[in-house]
């Protein structure tokens, strides 16, 4: 059973897409403007449970999972990494959106779910309103200016994306060893509740939604930068108003300056460190919910 939240309905859409029909799982719930909520790796929509309900007394909230996450399709990646480069993913979320009747919305992503939130802005700009990314600066800009201490700390990274089926192998040897000593950090295990945890590590001990896991990644360091460094030559950026927040004790605040970062990429940025590490709805909810509500806000 995936995890819910309190008067959200959890629904299944089907979009088209380059690699034939994807079914995205989704939680929807309140009302008012829409507000799409993208996770991170390797967890799933659940870690907007502290965040979603509170947000859906203002906006309607859509908390749905990526491609290849959760109770989303995970199809075979073809050789490209196409089927997962951030602008397939974006397209899923895009249509979702535009199926469920919102052709403008606000969005907010959390780590992968921020990468794939930057291809959607860039892809769809007269559709998002407004965008907000946690814990991320652009991938382009990390990998351009990768170090030492950046790569020893965000090794899962290099790992990820051999070829297949070698960080699949390894890591389906032992799912739960993996996902503990990937997610301990800075604030340790004990900040996922046990049915978030529960549906993390059915993802992670899952074949198949492994393999697309690694397929985000070796998209990332592939057919993603492509993307991303044609958009840069073009001189093309993101119009719309951006907020970044960021964890002053993970190893963005301490390898990249995303205030910077993100103002090489976009017109309008605003944001700030909080006193958390990488997981941000899941270690400062509260915190997040006001600084949302302050952004989204009409």
């Amino acid at each position: 059973m995936s995890v819910t939240f309190p008067a959200f309905d959890q629904k299944i859409m089907t979009v088209p897409s380059d690699d034939g029909p994807i079914e995205i799982a989704y939680l929807v719930g309140g009302s008012g403007p829409a507000l799409l909520l993208l996770h991170g790796f390797p967890q799933t929509k659940a870690i907007w449970q502290q965040v979603a309900p509170a947000l859906a007394k203002h906006y309607t909230v859509i908390a749905s999972d990526l491609r290849g996450y959760g109770g989303s399709s995970a199809p075979d990646g073809k050789s490209d990494h196409s089927t997962y480069s951030k602008r397939s993913m974006a397209a899923d979320q895009h249509a979702l959106m535009k199926a469920l009747g919102h052709e403008q919305f606000y969005l907010l992503g959390h780590d992968r779910g921020g990468r794939v939130s930057h291809r959607m802005a860039m892809d769809y700009p007269s559709s998002i309103q407004k965008l907000m990314v946690l814990d991320i600066s652009p991938t382009l800009t990390m990998y351009e200016n990768t170090t030492m201490e950046f790569a020893k700390g965000y090794w899962h990274w290099f790992f990820l994306i051999q070829p297949e089926p070698v960080p699949e192998t390894m890591i389906g040897a032992n799912p739960e060893y993996w996902l503990k000593n990937h997610m301990g950090r800075h604030a340790g295990t004990g900040i996922f509740s046990p049915d978030r945890w529960a549906e993390y590590l059915a993802g992670t001990s899952n074949p198949q939604s492994m393999h697309a896991m690694c397929e985000d990644y070796r998209a990332a360091a592939t057919i993603d930068l492509v993307h991303d460094q044609a958009d840069r030559e073009s001189g093309k950026k993101l119009q719309m108003p951006i907020h970044v927040l960021w964890g002053e004790h993970g190893l963005v605040n301490k390898c990249f300056k995303p205030l910077e970062d993100w103002q090489e990429v976009a017109y309008e940025v605003s944001g700030r460190a909080l006193t958390s590490g990488h997981y941000i709805p899941e270690e400062l909810p509260d915190e997040l919910i006001v600084e949302a509500k302050k952004f989204f806000k009409e």
